[in-house]
């Protein structure tokens, strides 16, 4: 699996929805996670998250049968 912003479980860019599917976690766990690293990091954060949102390619939306 390629680690990319997601389109489907995204609030702003998709970079922890992207992470926290290439991780296998729940999304709410890592925007947790990644708030309070934000925090308690004096918000690099919020650099890092700028980063990945440029550097992530954006990944494909999943096929929803009907």
């Amino acid at each position: 699996m390629k680690l990319c912003r997601s389109q489907d479980n995204r609030m702003i860019a998709g970079v922890c929805g992207g992470l926290s599917e290439y991780l296998g976690w729940p999304p709410g766990r890592m925007r947790l996670v990644w708030v309070l690293a934000t925090i308690f990091t004096a918000f690099a954060g919020v650099i890092v998250y700028l980063a990945l949102w440029f550097l992530m390619p954006k990944g494909p939306p999943k096929s929803f049968a009907v």
